[in-house]
């Protein structure tokens, strides 16, 4: 009975899944031929092979930016993890205002990309910004042609629109804490690290390795934040794979080599999803031992 509902099941989603498969397979396939060809107006292609591979792996400015990406994700997850965690532990769990918290954490949540980036390039601005303005009177000035502070801007407009993610998640681990586990850890008079590493941090490891996982995608394909507020500037210096990518690929017409860009960008964003897919079976195998 158990085998026919699972069939069932999968008949239903079988729709969704090839109409999500085809749509990604095609410019997947277009992406890999252009990735072996040099192609020219008229849609001429002359087959190169792994010409644009070798380019792009021997090109310094590859990997500059691609460390440069990878630099941003981590900032980004050692921010904003650790900072979701803590906001989503001090949420109260029960009463009238737990709907009002979790509301008021989804509100950054709604708000698309390039809004987040012009309202934040708005408000920096010395002249007729708030936020630059209320620094005005302290003599402080967001200068986004300073390297440092254009990194600065970046990861705080990132983090603010994208902690509650991570609090939201984590937040829904702990509701599924029984306060049975408190009480016996009140009865043990164990200490508030305790409580967090064996009874908490086991509750939210599942949807926390889904967190990372969402964020890193997310940091790892920046591109609205640093083409509105930085430009990729000052120099090169928030210039990210994304945005190198889109001036190959749109300005350039560099067809073949940003495809070959996008298939190594693509192959980097699966292993890390495949490495975090193993940690989470893992971590489910040795629960069911446990």
């Amino acid at each position: 009975m158990q085998k026919t509902t699972n069939v069932n099941v999968w008949l239903f989603v079988l729709p969704a899944c090839v109409l999500v498969a085809g749509s990604a397979f095609l410019p997947l396939m277009a992406v890999v031929n252009y990735a072996f060809h040099d192609v020219f107006f008229g849609n001429n292609f002359i087959w190169v092979g792994p010409k644009w591979f070798m380019q792009v792996l021997d090109s310094n400015e590859f990997f500059e930016t691609l460390l440069r990406t990878f630099a941003f994700s981590a900032l980004i997850l050692a921010i904003e993890v650790p900072l979701g965690i803590f906001i989503a532990l001090c949420l109260p769990r029960k009463g009238p205002m737990v709907p009002f918290y979790i509301l008021t954490m989804a509100l950054p949540l709604m708000v698309p990309w390039v809004v987040v980036a012009l309202l934040w390039k708005l408000m920096i601005h010395p002249e007729w910004g708030t936020l630059g303005s209320l620094l005005g009177f302290f003599d402080i000035r967001l200068d986004t042609s300073n390297a440092i502070t254009a990194w600065t801007v970046l990861i705080f407009v990132d983090v603010w629109h994208w902690t509650s993610l991570v609090v939201l998640l984590c937040f829904s681990g702990l509701l599924g804490i029984r306060d049975s586990h408190y009480q016996a850890a009140r009865i043990d008079c164990a200490s508030r690290w305790s409580i967090f590493r064996y009874i908490e941090l086991p509750a939210i490891k599942r949807v926390l390795l889904i967190a990372v996982l969402i964020r890193f995608i997310d940091s790892f394909m920046i591109y609205i934040e640093p083409f509105v507020i930085t430009r990729g500037g000052p120099g090169q210096a928030t210039l990210f794979i994304s945005q190198s990518l889109m001036q190959k690929a749109v300005q350039q017409f560099d067809f073949g080599e940003s495809s070959a860009i996008s298939l190594i960008y693509f192959t980097i964003i699966i292993l890390f999803v495949w490495i975090l897919f193993r940690i989470m079976l893992d971590s489910s195998a040795s629960k069911r031992k446990a």
